[in-house]
């Protein structure tokens, strides 16, 4: 039984654990099922609310810059979406110092499960490193995020998906023409999320400067041929739902002369960004981030 180390002095978890808890939170099993395979690992001496606390997000754990930080400010704002739920909301940080001036500006795209706390943080990051960073919400058209991922999941997989893709098109439309924004524009997404990257940087390359999709599956159909990039994209080495689509997804872009580098990071699960669970591995995390700001400065900020 393979085992993975995990954060917080929480004893180390059997990778089976992670691979059903990726399978439960991208709705290929229910939470009933998820919890019975978890019980089954009570032979083994893993108490179930320990597996159950590792595996599930605490957003108090994945703060590293907080709302009322002085060196940014943060607020929510509308935009329009004629393509897609007719009005969106996102949350937009900006430097505190940024004044009527001009940034680079990133679009921070959420998983399967809305704006969650973790999100916002990554969008924080981003203003203290000098972006505009926006990350809407697809939930706002059923009452936005609410306050747990599992209810997030269910209301995201209520809504069409063609126009949460166009939720993400007028977004990004709407932070490029901001008028604190530079005009250079890059994007960053985790799971969905980087989907939508993928999406994003095959449907519009026109409004993208860099495209930074964490462990995302590529567009659908022939759109990959239409990338342009360049992109960064990252992978965990233990994620296999994501993985398997990666051979054919960089065929096409090499195919197409695509500028693109791609990072696996040994031993590591799918959200191995995400600071609020036991997936999330300190050293990638870091070394992913490093990478992702050196991308976006080499390509919005030159």
């Amino acid at each position: 039984m393979q085992q993975t180390p995990t954060l917080n002095n929480i004893p180390t978890i059997p990778q089976e654990a992670f691979d059903w808890y990726d399978e439960y939170a991208h709705g290929q099993i229910d939470r009933r099922t998820f919890m019975t395979r978890l019980a089954t690992l009570a032979a083994a001496g893993f108490a179930l609310n320990t597996l159950t606390a590792a595996l599930l997000p605490d957003y108090a754990q994945a703060e590293q810059v907080n709302f009322n930080d002085p060196a940014i400010k943060a607020r929510y704002v509308e935009f329009d979406s004629p393509q897609g739920h007719g009005k969106g909301r996102g949350y937009l940080v900006a430097p505190a110092t940024l004044g009527n001036g001009k940034a680079p500006a990133v679009l921070v795209v959420h998983e399967n499960r809305g704006l969650n706390p973790y999100i916002e943080d990554v969008a924080r990051r981003l203003a203290k490193a000098g972006y505009l960073a926006f990350a809407p919400d697809a939930l706002f058209p059923v009452g936005g995020y609410p306050g747990n991922d599992d209810k997030g999941r269910e209301l995201q997989s209520s809504l069409v998906p063609e126009k949460i893709e166009q939720d993400f098109v007028a977004a990004a439309r709407f932070l490029k023409a901001h008028a604190n924004s530079s005009g250079k524009l890059g994007v960053v997404g985790f799971c969905f999320g980087g989907y939508i990257c993928n999406f994003l940087a095959a449907t519009h390359p026109e409004l993208l400067s860099a495209t930074v999709p964490y462990y995302g599956t590529p567009a659908k159909g022939d759109l990959p041929k239409q990338v342009k990039g360049p992109l960064l994209l990252h992978f965990g080495e233990l994620d296999k739902r994501v993985n398997d689509t990666w051979p054919a997804y960089e065929a096409t872009l090499k195919a197409g002369q695509v500028p693109y580098t791609a990072h696996v990071y040994p031993n590591t699960n799918h959200g191995f960004h995400n600071d609020s669970t036991a997936r999330y591995d300190k050293d990638a995390a870091e070394l992913s981030w490093n990478r992702t700001l050196a991308f976006f400065s080499q390509h919005l900020k030159a």
